[in-house]
Protein backbone atom coordinates (compact mmCIF):
# COMPACT_ATOMS: atom_id res chain seq x y z
CA UNK A 1 0.00 0.00 0.00
CA UNK A 2 1.48 3.34 -1.07
CA UNK A 3 0.76 6.37 1.11
CA UNK A 4 0.10 9.52 -0.92
CA UNK A 5 -0.76 13.07 0.10
CA UNK A 6 -2.97 15.24 -2.10
CA UNK A 7 -4.07 18.86 -1.89
CA UNK A 8 -7.45 20.40 -2.53
CA UNK A 9 -6.15 23.91 -3.16
CA UNK A 10 -8.62 26.80 -3.11
CA UNK A 11 -7.81 30.28 -4.35
CA UNK A 12 -9.22 33.69 -3.51
CA UNK A 13 -12.18 33.13 -5.84
CA UNK A 14 -13.15 29.91 -4.03
CA UNK A 15 -12.09 27.84 -7.04
CA UNK A 16 -10.28 24.50 -6.76
CA UNK A 17 -7.09 23.55 -8.57
CA UNK A 18 -6.94 20.35 -10.61
CA UNK A 19 -4.04 19.20 -12.79
CA UNK A 20 -3.89 16.88 -15.80
CA UNK A 21 -1.58 13.91 -16.20
CA UNK A 22 0.38 13.33 -19.39
CA UNK A 23 -0.26 10.68 -22.06
CA UNK A 24 2.66 8.50 -20.96
CA UNK A 25 1.56 8.15 -17.33
CA UNK A 26 -0.34 5.27 -15.71
CA UNK A 27 -3.50 7.42 -15.84
CA UNK A 28 -3.17 9.09 -19.27
CA UNK A 29 -4.83 12.50 -19.59
CA UNK A 30 -6.81 12.02 -16.37
CA UNK A 31 -7.28 14.94 -14.00
CA UNK A 32 -6.31 14.80 -10.33
CA UNK A 33 -5.66 16.78 -7.19
CA UNK A 34 -1.91 17.52 -6.99
CA UNK A 35 0.28 15.66 -4.53
CA UNK A 36 2.61 12.71 -4.30
CA UNK A 37 4.13 9.86 -2.34
CA UNK A 38 4.82 10.46 1.34
CA UNK A 39 8.50 9.85 2.05
CA UNK A 40 9.72 7.75 4.94
CA UNK A 41 9.68 9.73 8.18
CA UNK A 42 7.70 12.55 6.58
CA UNK A 43 4.41 13.85 7.98
CA UNK A 44 1.40 14.24 5.71
CA UNK A 45 1.61 18.02 6.13
CA UNK A 46 5.32 18.20 5.31
CA UNK A 47 4.78 15.92 2.33
CA UNK A 48 2.09 18.03 0.69
CA UNK A 49 3.95 21.32 1.22
CA UNK A 50 7.05 19.78 -0.39
CA UNK A 51 5.11 18.20 -3.25
CA UNK A 52 3.21 21.37 -4.13
CA UNK A 53 6.39 23.43 -4.07
CA UNK A 54 8.23 20.91 -6.28
CA UNK A 55 5.38 20.24 -8.71
CA UNK A 56 3.68 23.64 -8.91
CA UNK A 57 5.95 26.22 -7.23
CA UNK A 58 3.00 27.35 -5.14
CA UNK A 59 2.76 28.54 -1.56
CA UNK A 60 -0.06 26.90 0.40
CA UNK A 61 -1.52 26.90 3.87
CA UNK A 62 -3.16 23.74 5.20
CA UNK A 63 -6.52 24.51 6.77
CA UNK A 64 -8.05 21.07 7.26
CA UNK A 65 -7.46 17.37 6.70
CA UNK A 66 -10.10 14.99 5.40
CA UNK A 67 -10.18 11.28 6.22
CA UNK A 68 -7.92 9.03 4.18
CA UNK A 69 -9.18 7.06 1.20
CA UNK A 70 -7.92 3.69 -0.03
CA UNK A 71 -8.17 2.55 -3.63
CA UNK A 72 -7.00 -0.55 -5.49
CA UNK A 73 -6.13 0.13 -9.13
CA UNK A 74 -5.16 -3.51 -9.66
CA UNK A 75 -1.58 -2.66 -10.57
CA UNK A 76 -1.14 -0.58 -7.42
CA UNK A 77 -2.87 0.11 -4.12
CA UNK A 78 -2.81 3.61 -2.67
CA UNK A 79 -3.91 5.27 0.53
CA UNK A 80 -4.66 8.94 -0.13
CA UNK A 81 -4.50 11.60 2.58
CA UNK A 82 -6.40 14.66 1.31
CA UNK A 83 -5.67 18.08 2.80
CA UNK A 84 -7.74 21.21 2.23
CA UNK A 85 -5.40 24.09 1.49
CA UNK A 86 -5.64 27.77 0.69
CA UNK A 87 -3.32 29.91 -1.39
CA UNK A 88 -2.63 33.51 -2.25
CA UNK A 89 -0.21 32.44 -4.98
CA UNK A 90 -0.76 33.07 -8.65
CA UNK A 91 -1.26 30.25 -11.14
CA UNK A 92 1.01 27.20 -10.79
CA UNK A 93 4.15 26.56 -12.80
CA UNK A 94 3.78 23.00 -14.10
CA UNK A 95 6.76 20.66 -13.92
CA UNK A 96 5.07 17.22 -14.04
CA UNK A 97 1.59 17.82 -15.44
CA UNK A 98 0.51 19.05 -18.86
CA UNK A 99 -2.36 21.35 -17.88
CA UNK A 100 -4.24 22.87 -14.97
CA UNK A 101 -7.69 24.33 -14.33
CA UNK A 102 -9.36 26.33 -11.58
CA UNK A 103 -12.91 25.02 -11.23
CA UNK A 104 -15.92 25.60 -9.02
CA UNK A 105 -17.24 22.92 -6.68
CA UNK A 106 -20.18 22.06 -8.92
CA UNK A 107 -17.81 21.29 -11.83
CA UNK A 108 -16.03 18.50 -9.96
CA UNK A 109 -18.60 15.89 -10.97
CA UNK A 110 -18.10 16.76 -14.65
CA UNK A 111 -14.31 16.26 -14.71
CA UNK A 112 -12.63 13.02 -15.83
CA UNK A 113 -10.80 12.47 -12.55
CA UNK A 114 -8.63 9.51 -11.60
CA UNK A 115 -10.80 6.95 -9.80
CA UNK A 116 -9.28 7.55 -6.38
CA UNK A 117 -9.66 11.31 -6.86
CA UNK A 118 -13.38 10.83 -7.51
CA UNK A 119 -13.64 9.51 -3.96
CA UNK A 120 -11.68 12.50 -2.70
CA UNK A 121 -13.94 14.88 -4.61
CA UNK A 122 -17.04 13.32 -3.06
CA UNK A 123 -15.53 13.51 0.41
CA UNK A 124 -14.59 17.15 -0.14
CA UNK A 125 -18.05 18.10 -1.41
CA UNK A 126 -19.65 16.49 1.62
CA UNK A 127 -17.21 18.30 3.92
CA UNK A 128 -17.76 21.56 2.11
CA UNK A 129 -21.55 21.25 2.29
CA UNK A 130 -21.53 20.87 6.07
CA UNK A 131 -18.88 23.56 6.30
CA UNK A 132 -20.95 26.15 4.46
CA UNK A 133 -23.90 25.51 6.74
CA UNK A 134 -22.00 26.55 9.86
CA UNK A 135 -23.08 29.74 11.62
CA UNK A 136 -20.82 32.25 9.87
CA UNK A 137 -23.04 35.26 10.43
CA UNK A 138 -22.34 38.64 11.93
CA UNK A 139 -24.77 39.64 14.70
CA UNK A 140 -26.99 42.51 13.58
CA UNK A 141 -26.90 45.93 15.23
CA UNK A 142 -23.29 45.53 16.38
CA UNK A 143 -21.57 48.90 16.04
CA UNK A 144 -18.53 48.46 18.22
CA UNK A 145 -16.07 45.68 18.87
CA UNK A 146 -17.32 44.43 22.21
CA UNK A 147 -15.53 41.49 23.80
CA UNK A 148 -18.43 39.26 22.76
CA UNK A 149 -18.25 40.44 19.16
CA UNK A 150 -14.47 39.91 19.14
CA UNK A 151 -14.96 36.37 20.38
CA UNK A 152 -17.58 35.76 17.70
CA UNK A 153 -15.25 36.93 14.92
CA UNK A 154 -12.43 34.81 16.30
CA UNK A 155 -14.70 31.76 16.48
CA UNK A 156 -15.76 32.34 12.87
CA UNK A 157 -12.15 32.43 11.72
CA UNK A 158 -11.15 29.37 13.70
CA UNK A 159 -14.07 27.20 12.63
CA UNK A 160 -13.62 24.61 9.92
CA UNK A 161 -15.57 27.09 7.83
CA UNK A 162 -13.14 29.91 8.51
CA UNK A 163 -12.42 30.14 4.81
CA UNK A 164 -16.03 31.15 4.17
CA UNK A 165 -15.96 33.52 7.13
CA UNK A 166 -13.11 35.43 5.49
CA UNK A 167 -15.38 36.88 2.82
CA UNK A 168 -18.03 37.86 5.36
CA UNK A 169 -15.51 39.55 7.65
CA UNK A 170 -13.91 41.35 4.70
CA UNK A 171 -17.30 42.94 3.99
CA UNK A 172 -17.61 43.85 7.67
CA UNK A 173 -14.22 45.58 7.60
CA UNK A 174 -15.57 47.99 4.99
CA UNK A 175 -18.49 48.97 7.22
CA UNK A 176 -16.71 48.86 10.57
CA UNK A 177 -13.15 50.27 10.69
CA UNK A 178 -12.68 48.84 14.18
CA UNK A 179 -12.85 45.35 12.67
CA UNK A 180 -9.90 46.30 10.44
CA UNK A 181 -7.87 47.06 13.56
CA UNK A 182 -8.95 43.77 15.09
CA UNK A 183 -7.85 41.78 12.04
CA UNK A 184 -4.46 43.49 12.13
CA UNK A 185 -4.20 42.53 15.79
CA UNK A 186 -5.14 38.93 15.01
CA UNK A 187 -2.59 38.90 12.17
CA UNK A 188 0.11 39.18 14.83
CA UNK A 189 -1.22 36.23 16.82
CA UNK A 190 1.03 33.31 17.73
CA UNK A 191 -1.77 31.06 16.46
CA UNK A 192 -0.66 30.56 12.85
CA UNK A 193 -4.11 29.65 11.55
CA UNK A 194 -5.78 32.66 13.17
CA UNK A 195 -3.01 34.96 11.94
CA UNK A 196 -3.24 33.62 8.38
CA UNK A 197 -7.00 33.91 8.14
CA UNK A 198 -7.06 37.39 9.71
CA UNK A 199 -4.42 38.63 7.27
CA UNK A 200 -6.40 36.98 4.47
CA UNK A 201 -9.42 39.07 5.56
CA UNK A 202 -7.28 42.18 5.07
CA UNK A 203 -6.30 41.06 1.57
CA UNK A 204 -9.92 40.35 0.64
CA UNK A 205 -11.10 43.68 2.06
CA UNK A 206 -8.45 45.47 -0.02
CA UNK A 207 -9.66 43.66 -3.13
CA UNK A 208 -13.25 44.68 -2.45
CA UNK A 209 -12.34 48.29 -1.65
CA UNK A 210 -8.78 49.21 -2.65
CA UNK A 211 -7.13 51.48 -0.10
CA UNK A 212 -9.40 50.46 2.78
CA UNK A 213 -6.28 49.88 4.93
CA UNK A 214 -4.22 52.73 3.47
CA UNK A 215 -3.70 54.41 6.84
CA UNK A 216 -1.97 51.20 7.99
CA UNK A 217 0.35 50.65 5.01
CA UNK A 218 3.23 52.23 6.86
CA UNK A 219 2.47 49.99 9.83
CA UNK A 220 2.54 46.93 7.56
CA UNK A 221 5.96 48.01 6.26
CA UNK A 222 7.34 48.43 9.81
CA UNK A 223 5.89 45.11 10.93
CA UNK A 224 7.83 43.17 8.30
CA UNK A 225 10.98 43.20 10.40
CA UNK A 226 9.36 41.28 13.26
CA UNK A 227 7.00 38.94 11.41
CA UNK A 228 7.75 35.22 11.43
CA UNK A 229 4.47 33.90 10.03
CA UNK A 230 5.11 33.53 6.30
CA UNK A 231 1.42 33.69 5.47
CA UNK A 232 1.13 37.12 7.09
CA UNK A 233 4.33 38.34 5.41
CA UNK A 234 2.90 37.26 2.08
CA UNK A 235 -0.43 38.99 2.77
CA UNK A 236 1.18 42.26 3.85
CA UNK A 237 3.51 42.31 0.84
CA UNK A 238 0.59 41.55 -1.48
CA UNK A 239 -1.32 44.53 -0.06
CA UNK A 240 1.69 46.86 -0.14
CA UNK A 241 2.48 45.97 -3.74
CA UNK A 242 -0.88 47.32 -4.88
CA UNK A 243 0.11 50.78 -3.63
CA UNK A 244 2.13 53.55 -5.22
CA UNK A 245 5.28 53.52 -3.10
CA UNK A 246 5.85 57.20 -3.82
CA UNK A 247 3.05 57.88 -1.34
CA UNK A 248 4.92 56.13 1.47
CA UNK A 249 7.48 57.84 3.71
CA UNK A 250 11.16 57.23 3.00
CA UNK A 251 11.47 55.40 6.31
CA UNK A 252 8.85 52.94 5.14
CA UNK A 253 10.76 52.49 1.88
CA UNK A 254 13.72 51.49 4.03
CA UNK A 255 11.73 48.88 5.94
CA UNK A 256 10.44 47.35 2.72
CA UNK A 257 13.84 47.33 1.02
CA UNK A 258 15.74 45.90 3.99
CA UNK A 259 13.26 43.12 4.64
CA UNK A 260 12.65 42.18 1.01
CA UNK A 261 16.38 41.86 0.39
CA UNK A 262 16.54 39.79 3.60
CA UNK A 263 13.84 37.46 2.27
CA UNK A 264 15.69 37.05 -1.00
CA UNK A 265 19.08 36.38 0.60
CA UNK A 266 17.82 34.01 3.29
CA UNK A 267 17.09 31.18 0.88
CA UNK A 268 14.36 29.73 3.11
CA UNK A 269 11.19 31.63 2.29
CA UNK A 270 8.26 30.39 0.23
CA UNK A 271 8.19 31.14 -3.52
CA UNK A 272 5.32 33.62 -3.14
CA UNK A 273 7.31 35.73 -0.66
CA UNK A 274 10.31 35.67 -2.98
CA UNK A 275 8.11 36.77 -5.89
CA UNK A 276 6.40 39.57 -3.94
CA UNK A 277 9.79 40.74 -2.64
CA UNK A 278 11.14 41.00 -6.18
CA UNK A 279 8.09 43.01 -7.20
CA UNK A 280 8.38 45.33 -4.20
CA UNK A 281 12.07 45.97 -4.83
CA UNK A 282 11.38 46.62 -8.51
CA UNK A 283 8.88 49.30 -7.48
CA UNK A 284 11.50 50.84 -5.20
CA UNK A 285 14.04 50.83 -8.05
CA UNK A 286 11.75 53.24 -9.87
CA UNK A 287 12.23 55.65 -6.98
CA UNK A 288 15.85 54.76 -6.12
CA UNK A 289 17.66 53.69 -9.33
CA UNK A 290 20.81 53.02 -7.28
CA UNK A 291 19.12 49.83 -5.99
CA UNK A 292 18.90 48.37 -9.48
CA UNK A 293 22.37 46.77 -9.55
CA UNK A 294 21.87 45.09 -6.16
CA UNK A 295 18.46 43.78 -7.13
CA UNK A 296 19.67 42.45 -10.47
CA UNK A 297 22.61 40.65 -8.84
CA UNK A 298 20.43 39.21 -6.10
CA UNK A 299 17.86 37.87 -8.56
CA UNK A 300 20.55 36.25 -10.69
CA UNK A 301 21.95 34.50 -7.60
CA UNK A 302 18.65 33.10 -6.34
CA UNK A 303 17.59 31.99 -9.84
CA UNK A 304 20.49 29.51 -9.94
CA UNK A 305 18.79 27.13 -7.51
CA UNK A 306 15.30 28.60 -7.31
CA UNK A 307 12.08 26.83 -8.16
CA UNK A 308 10.48 27.15 -11.58
CA UNK A 309 8.13 29.82 -10.26
CA UNK A 310 10.97 31.83 -8.75
CA UNK A 311 12.94 31.62 -11.99
CA UNK A 312 9.95 32.73 -14.06
CA UNK A 313 9.26 35.75 -11.82
CA UNK A 314 12.97 36.56 -11.70
CA UNK A 315 13.22 36.59 -15.49
CA UNK A 316 10.17 38.84 -15.67
CA UNK A 317 11.59 41.37 -13.19
CA UNK A 318 15.01 41.31 -14.88
CA UNK A 319 13.35 42.03 -18.21
CA UNK A 320 11.55 45.04 -16.71
CA UNK A 321 14.79 46.29 -15.13
CA UNK A 322 16.64 45.99 -18.43
CA UNK A 323 13.84 47.79 -20.29
CA UNK A 324 13.84 50.67 -17.83
CA UNK A 325 17.62 51.05 -17.93
CA UNK A 326 17.70 51.72 -21.66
Amino acid sequence: MMDVSCAIIRNEELKILIVQRGEDTDHPLKWEFPGGKIKSGETTEDSIIREIDEELSMDIIITDQLGEVEYDYGFKQIRLYPLVCETLSDDPVLTEHISFRWIRDEELREIDLCEADVLIANKYLQWNRSDSQSDNSIPENTFEVSSGFMDHLKDMLMEKGGYFAVDIIAETIIDKPEVLQLMIQYSLSDDSRLAFRASYCLVKAEEKLPGIAESYYGTFARMLQDLENESVIRAFLKILNTYDYKNLDEAHHGYIADNCFRYLHAGKYAPAIIAYSMDALYKLCQIYPELTHELRSTILNIMEEGSAGVKARGQHVLKMLNTNSR
